[in-house]
């Protein structure tokens, strides 16, 4: 007998029992389509972290401004502006391995253009701010330094605000009120979307440092050039954990804090968080992967089970075969194709089951699913391996039978 002989046998007794055939692809099917869900949802969940993560800049370090303790109570970090201009000038010039340091200020601002009125954020910078955070200008101009010299009453806004107040008209070059104070739209910002705290990062105006400090929000009169926080991106290839302790260091020797003394600053690293969660993202995906699998393992199980009673019921029909001159070798093959044929028919519809799932979940649950190559693949490799570990052994029996017991059996 040839290959082509046994796949032809093999699918013919399968199709002789066909209901059996298919509540035994059952448990197949139901294993690489959960398989294939989760995994679909599981890489949904890391390119949406990616998505937040990208948003936020590359290679992004934030110092925020120390705690104000009042009546013995500390009001958290960024109540106390101990950061300054000076700081960031100085981190830019005596650490090399920074590409930009902007400092900022924030704050909130009733904006109104015509009849129309929106509550935002503001946020005061330098021009260095839009290359530290990676986020480019789609209409108009990025703010220059010439602004910033003389506080000029120029705006960017987010792509939430320009919606808001604009509609689909183009907001360049118009004219705009916060707190009173005439501002001209220069530009609009790209859309960055949430953050992972799920702020909108597009509901906010982003205009000079110096104008923001002057005319909206208000300059300290005991530190004219303090800010609430510096944003610092570092260049290609840093070492992240490096670079922030040298920040650290610079900045303890600035505010001249002795080594008992706690730090009068924050420092966030935005990589190590993006790590963080992406690891954590990747156990998750791992872990509903490998719940899924045990579906492929009871699925194997129903395919051993099957195959048992299909060997039982057929052992005068191998007998023969035997007799007549087929070799154990033919028999193995035989019922191995039924096993492999059960599993990889299975594997496939399951595939098209976990890509159906896949696309109802994102539709109506709005969860962002990416289905892979790889992962379709790998369920449909793993499904096959199945099904040859639990078809070998009811093969392997029916190729050890004796053709005249075989004869014999009732």
């Amino acid at each position: 007998m040839n290959l082509l002989s046994s796949i032809r046998i093999a699918l013919a007794a399968l199709r002789l029992n066909l209901m059996r055939s298919v509540l035994t692809m059952l448990g197949i099917i139901i294993g690489v389509g959960s398989v294939i869900t989760m995994i679909a949802v599981g890489a949904g969940a890391e390119a949406r972290i990616a998505e937040q993560i990208n948003s936020l800049g590359s290679n992004l370090i934030v110092v925020v401004s120390g705690a104000i303790t009042s009546g013995g109570v500390r009001l958290g970090f960024g109540t106390e502006m101990t950061l300054g201009e000076d700081d960031a000038q100085a981190l830019e010039r005596d650490i090399p391995e920074i590409l930009v340091a902007a400092p900022g200020v924030r704050g909130s601002a009733q904006v109104i253009y015509g009849n129309l009125n929106w509550s935002t954020v503001i946020f005061g910078s330098t021009p260095d701010f839009l290359t530290a955070r990676d986020w480019g200008v789609v209409q108009g101009r990025p703010f220059e330094q010439a602004d910033l010299d003389r506080a000029a009453k120029v705006a960017l806004l987010g792509q939430t605000v320009a919606t808001t107040l604009f509609g689909n008209a183009d907001p360049v070059g118009q004219m705009i009120r916060i707190k009173k104070v005439p501002f001209t739209v220069v530009g609009v910002l790209d859309r960055k979307g949430q953050s992972m705290q799920g702020q909108d990062q597009d509901d906010t105006i982003v205009m000079p440092l110096s104008t923001a400090r002057n005319r909206v929000l208000g300059a300290r009169e005991v530190n004219r050039r303090a800010v609430g926080a510096i944003l610092i991106k570092m260049r290609d290839g840093v070492d992240m954990h490096a670079a922030e302790v040298q920040i650290h260091g610079l900045l303890r020797q600035r505010h001249h804090l002795q080594p008992a003394q706690d730090d009068d600053f924050w420092l966030r690293n935005l990589s190590e968080i993006a790590q963080a969660q992406e690891a954590s993202s990747r156990v998750l995906t791992l872990l509903l992967a490998a719940v899924a699998s045990v579906s492929l393992v009871v699925g194997g199980i129903g395919i051993m089970n099957i195959m048992l009673v299909s060997v039982t019921e057929r052992t005068r029909e191998i007998g023969l075969r035997l007799a007549i001159g087929a070799r154990s070798r033919d028999i193995l093959s035989q019922f191995l194709i039924e096993a492999l044929t059960l599993s990889v028919t299975g594997g496939l519809v399951g595939v098209a089951a976990g890509a159906a799932a896949s696309f109802t979940i994102g539709h109506w649950a709005h969860w962002q699913t990416e289905l892979s190559l790889s992962a379709i693949l790998l369920a449909v490799g793993f499904a096959a391996a199945v099904g040859v570990f639990f078809g070998f052994y009811p093969a392997r029996k029916a190729s050890r039978l004796q053709p005249i017991e075989a004869l014999r059996y009732e």
